[in-house]
């Protein structure tokens, strides 16, 4: 187990920011989550963190954070052919997704370059390119903070939706995530190649029917296009949520906007992509302070070079502002403002 007082987090979020902790706890093994839920207490507040990739810092954190550096992937085979994979919460997300396609395991795929560990992925139910980690979720196993017990979560327990689960609400900080089972299908499974521009850059590259490989180097390809390296830029990836609008609402605004991208999401409700909602508010590009918008993806807010949490906040509210005066349609951040 590691244990620092006065810690910086500067390693342990992407956008950068230079904030501290009084006290950072790391985990290694079940047995460790364990002794930590047994060091903590209610009058300290807590923070429990993956690798900060969807984490925005406002302030140096008064309290404790604490980070699982369980490692570890293990398989099994089911009945019908498919495969359990259970990773370590530690374990980085990617590193996962390519081990999967290693093996010629299906369903992650679309996932990939998602940046963060196995156990955000299991509380934000991480997203891309039509595809969900909720459906590859078998169980979470986590440790119980107020007992120091580990419990063991099926996939409707964990009660997940759009960006969601009660991992991130009712659950929130009263689990130390330590495993993630995910189902992987065979290589005879059908891949997911519908949604966006995937398609397109298929073509690009005159590719009819991809391999397994190829559909995730053309998903890494699209990201790299779009998304700022965190290294070059500090960034969270994509900072916004894609709105869920009313049918009503959607069709009003189609007959104002008929090139309005939009997707299916039952006979009552349409998503509409955040991205195109900022830029047509004429964001894509612009810099606010030390903070902006990535030129290449509105979705998207960037550290400029000494941005402050708090800079990168005020940049948040104000587009916000914006496209529900344009739009009437609220936006909110996908990331974790602490």
């Amino acid at each position: 187990m590691r244990i620092e007082e006065n810690y910086s987090l500067l390693k342990h979020n992407t956008f950068g920011i230079d904030a501290k902790c009084r006290r950072f706890v790391e985990y290694e093994t079940v047995e460790e989550a364990c002794q930590v839920a047994d060091m903590l207490n209610d009058d300290e507040p807590l923070l429990i963190i993956g690798e900060g990739s969807n984490l925005l810092l406002t302030a140096d954190f008064n309290g404790v954070v604490v980070h699982s550096a369980i490692k570890g992937l293990e398989t099994t085979e089911t009945g019908d052919g498919d495969i359990l994979l259970k990773a370590g919460s530690g374990e980085n997300w990617d590193g996962v997704v390519a081990y999967c396609v290693e093996n010629g395991w299906r369903g992650a795929e679309n996932l990939s370059l998602i940046p963060g560990e196995v156990g955000a992925s299991a509380v934000q139910n991480i997203g891309a390119y039509g595809a969900e980690v909720k459906d590859l979720i078998v169980e979470v196993e986590a440790v119980e903070i107020a007992t120091g017990e580990v419990r063991t979560f099926k996939n409707e327990a964990c009660e997940y939706g759009y960006r969601e689960s009660r991992f991130k609400h009712d659950w929130k900080n009263h689990y130390l995530m330590t495993h993630v089972t995910y189902r992987l299908k065979r290589d005879d499974a059908p891949l997911n190649v519908a949604y966006g521009n995937i398609r397109a850059e298929l073509d690009k590259r005159h590719i009819a029917e991809p391999t397994l490989k190829q559909l995730r180097e053309v998903i890494i390809a699209i990201r790299e296009e779009k998304l700022p390296d965190p290294k070059v830029e500090g960034n969270a990836g994509s900072f916004f949520m894609n709105p869920v609008v009313e049918r009503s609402v959607y069709e009003a605004l189609h007959e104002q906007y008929p090139d309005m991208p939009h997707y299916y999401i039952d006979e009552n409700h349409e998503k509409v992509p955040a991205g195109w909602l900022i830029d047509q508010c004429g964001w894509k590009g612009r810099t606010l302070g030390r903070a902006g918008v990535h030129g290449k993806q509105a979705l998207v807010l960037v550290n400029r070079g000494g941005a402050t949490g708090a800079d990168v906040v005020r940049l948040c509210e104000t587009i916000c502002q914006d496209v529900k005066a344009k739009f009437g349609i609220s936006i909110r951040p996908e990331v974790n403002i602490i």
